[in-house]
């Protein structure tokens, strides 16, 4: 039953053309099918990993590492900038972040001379009004952008500091060595928003006291107004706007009764942590990780196996996980085009950020290696997909 379920949903929805392996410098990563990876790299504060595994038919992931000036001044401060952004309902909020938020930091952190929590919070709000700005001017020949949004999460490392910030329910992983024991710790750093976790429920009931259907239990998960499970994002215009919560926009998506104010926050939960010698890497990633592995499971494989290719190395491990949910084998699972996928497991995008305690502890008016990447994966415009054509068998 399953394979032929998979058979339909390959043929409807399968791409035009499977010639999109790609094999070059390792400079800006490499491609393998719906897998794009950059083992290893140098940023100011040591060594990074990256990788992303594509399962919606446009990727709706996007990620980046910045690591040099933070700023555009010459006297600083320089550092290290993650962020990924798991968008949903479509890739436009998520490459507007992309496009949008570093460069936001930036000019915040130019008028300000320094970084702080304040620059970061300002560069949020400055990006949730650009892709409000986005979603006006589209709303009139694209309604259905208004319910476009995105998860939001970013560590900045600078001057010993290191500072996270998050929207939704991407995660960020502190993995720290117990010198007495040798056991190294996960310590999870970032506040989730998702209304799956009762303490997010009842903040959503506290700030919508008149509503008692704010968050409601639908096929078993919990979601905001039955529409969503993250209870603060980027976009998602339409449960943040009235003014957008009407005709034309899909019926799905609409309300029965106005609302006066934001159903969803772009409020992000941001704290600073300074770094100890003992602070060994982080681990970035989106909730398509988080799904399959424990916040200790992944610390324990990235301290257990080697730096180079650590991200490639959890993103398999998640995916070997969700083959056997649904009892088929790992082989087979990477086999199924994009599209299909997303009946299996989420986009998922994993940076790991080692720490180099001499370099970490470095003033941040201090210079080092600038380098800009941004997570790769199959980007082709929705047209390129293939029509629903007569099922095809897997090959075993």
């Amino acid at each position: 039953m399953l394979s032929r379920l998979i058979n339909l949903l390959r043929a409807c929805w399968g791409p035009s053309s499977d010639s999109y392996v790609y094999s070059g410098s390792d400079a800006a990563g490499r491609q393998d099918g719906l897998l794009w990876y950059k083992d290893t790299g140098q940023h100011m504060n040591g060594e990074f990993s990256m990788a992303v595994v594509q399962a919606n038919n446009l990727l709706e992931d996007q990620s980046q590492i910045e690591s040099g000036p933070l700023s555009s001044l010459e006297s600083g401060p320089y550092g290290t900038f993650i962020g990924i952004y798991d968008g949903h309902g479509g890739p436009e909020t998520s490459r507007y972040i992309y496009d949008n938020l570093f460069q936001h930091l930036k000019r915040f952190t130019s008028e300000q001379q320094s970084m702080s929590v304040d620059v970061i919070r300002k560069a949020y709000q400055a990006t949730e009004e650009g892709f409000l700005s986005v979603v006006t001017k589209q709303w009139p020949i694209n309604p259905q952008i208004a319910a476009v949004g995105s998860c939001c999460l970013v560590g900045v490392i600078c001057g010993g500091t290191l500072y996270i910030a998050n929207l939704g329910d991407s995660r960020a992983v502190l993995g720290r060595l117990v010198r007495s024991t040798g056991e190294v710790l996960a310590i999870q750093l970032s506040a989730e928003h998702n209304v799956g976790i009762e303490s997010v429920r009842q903040e959503m009931f506290s700030l919508h006291p008149d509503d008692s259907h704010v968050v409601v239990l639908k096929h078993n998960v919990w979601r905001v107004k039955g529409l969503i499970q993250i209870s603060r994002s980027i976009g998602d215009v339409y449960l943040k706007k009235a003014e957008f919560n009407r005709e034309p926009l899909y019926t799905k998506f609409r309300l029965r009764g106005p609302f006066k104010m934001p159903i969803l926050s772009s409020d992000p939960s941001i704290s600073a942590h300074e770094l100890q010698p003992h602070d060994q890497f982080l681990i970035f990633a989106s909730d398509g990780l988080w799904e399959h592995l424990s916040n200790q499971e992944a610390v324990d494989i990235v301290q257990n196996h080697p730096r180079n290719g650590i991200a490639r190395r959890l993103v398999k491990v998640a995916l070997q996980e969700a083959a056997k949910k649904r009892e088929m084998r790992y082989t087979d699972l990477k086999k199924i085009d994009r599209g299909v996928r997303r009946h299996f497991h989420d986009d998922i995008t994993v940076i790991v950020v080692f720490l180099d305690s001499n370099l970490v502890s470095r003033a941040s008016s201090v210079r080092g290696p600038t380098l800009s990447v941004r997570g790769g994966g199959v980007h082709l415009p929705a047209k390129s997909l293939a029509p629903c054509a007569t099922p095809v068998e897997l090959n075993s």
